[in-house]
C-alpha cells in the first residue's frame, strides 16, 4: 500500500488542472506546466482536491503511484509558489557573474566556466558569491544547481567550491608533523 500515492493533493486558489488521455496539464499564476501520466495510473478531480489511483497492485503499478503522485504535487506547488535552490562560492578569487543566457564561474581554473541557462530557470548571483536559482520546475531547478556543484564540490581540507547554503561539509584535519 503506497502511503504517499494515497494522499490527497489540495488544489489552491488560482491552480487549474485538466487531464485528457493521461496527459496533465497544470497552470496557475507562476506558469504552466505539462507531463504524461504513466499508463496504469488515473488521475480524480473533485472540487479542489485530487487523487491518484492505481488499477491493480502490481508491481509496475506500485511502483510509480506514489511517484507519480509526487511528480503532480510538484507541478501544482511550483505553478503556485515556484521552487528556489541556494548556491554559495567559498575560496579566494572564486566568484560568478550571469553573462547573456550563461553562468560565468571563476573557480580557480585557467579558464572561466560558462554553464547555459535553460530555459525556464531564473539565475540571480549576488555579492559575486551567492547564487540563487529560481523556477517552477522542481526537477530543472535541482539539476541545474547539482551541475553548477558538480564543477567544484567542496573539498574537505580547505572548504573551497560551490555548496548548497546550509551544506554541511565534513571537514578532516590537514598533515599533522612527526616529531
Amino acid at each position: 500500500m503506497s502511503r504517499i500515492g494515497n494522499k490527497i493533493i489540495e488544489l489552491p486558489e488560482k491552480v487549474s488542472i485538466s487531464e485528457k488521455d493521461g496527459h496533465v496539464v497544470v497552470e496557475g499564476p507562476k506558469g504552466k506546466l505539462e507531463w504524461d501520466l504513466p499508463a496504469t495510473i488515473e488521475l480524480k478531480q473533485e472540487d479542489t482536491t485530487l487523487t491518484l489511483t492505481r488499477p491493480d497492485d502490481s508491481r509496475t503499478s506500485k511502483a510509480m503511484h506514489g511517484t507519480a503522485r509526487s511528480l503532480v504535487n510538484n507541478m501544482v506547488q511550483g505553478v503556485s509558489n515556484g521552487f528556489t535552490k541556494d548556491l554559495e562560492i567559498q575560496g579566494v578569487g572564486f566568484r560568478a557573474a550571469v553573462k547573456g543566457g550563461a553562468l560565468d564561474l571563476n573557480l580557480g581554473f585557467s579558464h572561466p566556466v560558462l554553464h547555459p541557462i535553460p530555459e525556464g530557470v531564473k539565475v540571480t548571483v549576488t555579492d559575486n558569491t551567492k547564487i540563487k536559482v529560481e523556477g517552477i520546475d522542481k526537477q530543472l531547478v535541482g539539476q541545474f544547481a547539482a551541475e553548477v556543484r558538480a564543477y567544484y564540490p567542496p573539498e574537505p581540507y580547505k572548504g573551497k567550491g560551490v555548496r548548497l547554503v546550509g551544506e554541511y561539509v565534513r571537514r578532516k584535519a590537514g598533515k599533522s608533523v612527526q616529531k
